[in-house]
């Protein structure tokens, strides 16, 4: 199962009526639950929240932060690396200047190395997650302080 797949259902699940979806195949098992919270909205325009049930919730909340800086959010579920290979030095290290389009990790998943881009330029001023740690689709990666 490919991660192009993994979207595809995720987007299928997010477009429907449908709260909860499974699926296995070999060893891979996802789960996903849509839920509705109270809203002042109208129906058709609150937001549904994806939970992966296999997946350990975010190890650091960054909370008033956003406001500050921008956030890197990982696009997928997988295991986080800030490194291209064991032993070699990390892509980025706090107090670096990134801009758009270079490396700032790498995410596996489903054995696939998927690397994740700066979409903006601007001072690493934290870097969330520790190396080798599984993250959730949404979670805060890095904290990105903007310069124009």
């Amino acid at each position: 199962m490919d991660i192009e797949l993994i979207r595809e259902i995720v987007q299928l699940v997010k477009n429907s009526n449908i709260k909860s979806f499974s699926i296995e195949s070999g060893e891979l098992k996802i789960s996903i639950e849509t839920h509705s919270g109270e809203s002042s909205l109208p129906p058709r325009q609150e937001k549904e929240e994806f939970k992966f049930q296999e997946v350990l919730p975010p190890s650091e909340e960054v909370g008033e932060e956003e406001d500050k800086y921008h956030v890197i959010k990982s696009p997928l579920v997988g295991t986080f690396y800030r490194s291209p290979s064991p032993g070699a030095p990390p892509f980025v290290e706090v107090g670096d200047v990134v801009s758009p389009g270079q490396v700032l990790c790498i995410i596996e998943a489903l054995k696939v190395m998927n690397e994740i881009e700066s979409d903006i330029k601007g001072k690493v001023e934290k870097i969330l997650v520790e190396n080798g740690e599984t993250v959730e689709y949404g979670q805060p990666l890095f904290l990105i302080d903007p310069m124009g």
